[in-house]
């Protein structure tokens, strides 16, 4: 097992250290720059008509999410312990300065998740009544590379429906049974309870549950990390110089004991920045593609407000909780603090708050895994559809997913991270090479949009003649 630990952290080395760091930062940067600064001047509008349709109560056809329904599935999808465990490890690995880097990288990626809302959208089908879309529908649809989509449904399916499962399932038990003393196979136990209550439901249960638990959890959690700054003001500004100076000086952070090199510091932003908002990884098209809305381009502002609230909000909160409570302690080696990462945002609540501190993050925790667990099945069942229309196969995906989140609690946290790295980076190659090359189309996309509007008649014929 060791071995196999070290030659999964060579490739990830190699993976994250050099192939990604160009090509998510570059497909990120390039779509800005093609669809002229989407940042600025497209979500507030969006997020303005979402909130209009919430209050007027839009209804859809039934197999189809609103396009609430469908963000919510998606930050469900992206707000999980990456944005927790996840940005906790990559500041204790990476140094104060993975928290630049992790933002930065969130900021171009709002421009790469709008690409691939939008072609999900483009290219999705109609089975059995229900719409499907995602990665391995626009690769085959548009890219058109069979081989290749079938390359990415199949990672899909390991990376969300396996590893990953196993990554939230492992957090939540590890960090229940610190914070309440319980026994690991009854939190299993619970979790695999009501995670197949919720998957019995199909698309709408799950969509229901995500607009209800998503953005009380995400208020909850926010507000709490609030407090913790205020109460400890006097640390803000040093804070934030940190994150600088470790962002291009990284060695001089702690007096060089962290041990980190601006290499570490990038790679484990970028590294745990992509887990978290999960831009250009595929992941969370397959929600977007099943929203109804009147054009594939109102869901690519949708879509970049879901890593705006995901980075910009949760993750940074994460990130301020750590530095300014003093539970990340610089005066101790990277490889040291690591070791303590499982658990240290949640000893940042206890210093704060104390018993009760520890167990609202726990709490907060456990909700964050269990709404990403239900979004990353819906992904990975996305992608088993891709490949069999069978609703026998396809409905016995629940039972290999219930599975693996009870095989949680038998896992190393080290062991599984390292892996998750590995899966989520090989699934994003397919999907950033179908972003770059179908490009042209998501620019098209957003300046018929534009024409539509000036019209006064926003339209789009949606579906895919297959």
């Amino acid at each position: 097992m060791d071995g196999f630990l070290t030659g999964v952290k060579f490739i990830n080395g190699i993976l994250w250290n050099y192939i990604l760091l160009v090509l998510l930062v570059g497909i990120g940067i390039y779509m800005t720059i093609k669809l002229k600064f989407p940042q600025f001047t497209r979500v507030m509008p969006a997020l303005k008509k979402m909130i209009i349709d919430i209050k007027n109560k839009v209804e859809v056809e039934e197999g189809r999410l609103t396009p609430f329904q469908s963000l919510s599935t998606a930050i469900a999808a992206q707000v999980g312990t990456g944005n927790i465990v996840g940005v906790a490890t990559a500041i204790a690995l990476g140094g104060p300065g993975a928290a630049f880097w992790m933002i930065l990288s969130a900021f171009f990626g709002m421009s790469t998740i709008f690409s691939e809302a939008v072609l999900a959208q483009a290219y999705r089908e109609t089975e059995n009544g229900e719409l499907v879309g995602g990665p391995a529908y626009y690769i085959k649809n548009g890219l058109k590379q069979g081989w290749l989509a079938k390359i990415f449904a199949f990672i899909c399916i390991l990376a969300l429906g396996v590893v990953g499962l196993l990554v939230q399932s492992n957090s939540v038990i590890v960090s229940v049974n610190d914070a309440f003393g319980l026994s690991e196979m009854w939190i299993t136990v619970g979790l695999v309870a009501a995670v197949g209550a919720i998957l019995t439901g199909g698309m709408e249960r799950i969509g229901g549950f995500t607009e209800k638990v998503v953005p009380a959890m995400a208020f909850a959690y926010i507000f709490g990390s609030f407090l913790i700054v205020i109460l400890n003001i006097g640390e803000l500004i040093p804070s934030i110089l940190m994150i600088f100076q470790g962002a291009f000086t990284p060695q001089a952070v702690g007096g060089g004991v962290l041990g980190i090199g601006i290499q570490q510091a990038i790679r484990y932003g970028l590294a745990r920045g992509l887990f978290s908002n999960e831009a250009g990884m595929g992941s969370t098209p397959h929600s977007h593609a099943v929203a109804s809305t009147d054009h594939p381009a109102e869901q690519g502002f949708i879509a970049m407000i879901g890593v705006f609230i995901s980075t910009f909000c949760i993750c940074l909160a994460t990130v301020m909780v750590n530095m300014t409570s003093g539970s990340y302690n610089m005066d101790i080696p990277a490889s040291e603090m690591a070791l303590q990462s499982t658990l240290m945002t949640q000893k940042a609540f206890e210093l704060s708050f104390g018993t009760l501190g520890g167990s609202f993050l726990s709490i907060a925790l456990t909700l964050f895994s269990l709404t990403t667990i239900v979004g990353w099945f819906f992904f990975a069942e996305s992608n088993i559809k891709f490949f069999t229309k069978n609703k026998g196969i396809i409905g016995s995906f629940k039972f290999v997913a219930l599975a693996v989140i009870f095989m949680g609690q038998f896992v190393d946290p080290d062991f599984v991270w390292s892996l998750a790295d590995l899966m989520m980076g090989l699934m994003a190659l397919p999907n950033i090479i179908a972003l770059i090359f179908m490009s042209r189309t998501s620019v098209d996309i957003l300046a018929d949009y534009d024409r539509c509007k000036e019209k006064g008649d926003i339209h789009w014929e949606y579906e895919y003649d297959s």
